[in-house]
């Protein structure tokens, strides 16, 4: 069907409109973290507000007070997790997983690479991401919380070679060694 009526319009173009103003208006107050990509929960609110936008779009049974309803139901869930995530060790243990090392000073964890389903090649391309050419520049591989594999460079305690000898511009910085 390609049209049904101009009502059906109308709602889309009110209801979107005022839905998708009232989701921004909430995001605003809840501050950032309402939408960052921390753990699983913090993913289900950013689908689950999403979705609740579209439904809104589609649907004509939702009203605006509804569609609201569902973004302060969202959002107010996310934020008591988190504010109690913040304040409880034992509750963010249960919500959120930890980082975990995939590789640390040539050696591949093979056991943890099967558990968290990472290849080699993943963590190649990580370095790739990251502009590391090579393994041996690296000192660890962790996989974060958000499932973002991250590279720990190798640190070589030297004396910067631009430096001028004896140039002490740099903080509780030793050159001379």
């Amino acid at each position: 069907m390609l049209f049904r009526d101009w009502a059906e319009l109308r709602h889309i173009l009110f209801v979107g409109s005022a839905s998708y103003l009232l989701l921004v208006l909430f995001l605003r107050v809840s501050g950032k973290r309402t939408l960052s990509k921390l753990n699983a929960f913090d993913l289900v609110v950013t689908v689950a507000l999403g979705s609740t936008l579209a439904a809104s779009l589609t649907q004509q049974s939702l009203s605006i007070a509804g569609t609201a309803l569902s973004f302060g139901l969202l959002i107010g869930f996310q934020f008591l997790i988190t504010w109690l995530s913040v304040r409880s060790r034992a509750f963010a243990r249960i919500v959120k997983s930890r980082p975990t090392v995939l590789y640390y000073r040539g050696v591949f964890f093979e056991s943890v690479l099967k558990r968290q389903r990472v290849t080699r090649n993943e963590i190649f391309s990580a370095l790739r991401a990251q502009g590391i050419a090579s393994l041996s520049d690296v000192e660890a591989v962790v996989m974060e919380s958000n499932a973002e594999i991250v590279c720990l460079r190798k640190w070589i305690q030297r004396r910067p070679d631009a430096l001028p000898e004896g140039d002490s511009t740099l903080p509780g910085q030793d050159l001379s060694a």
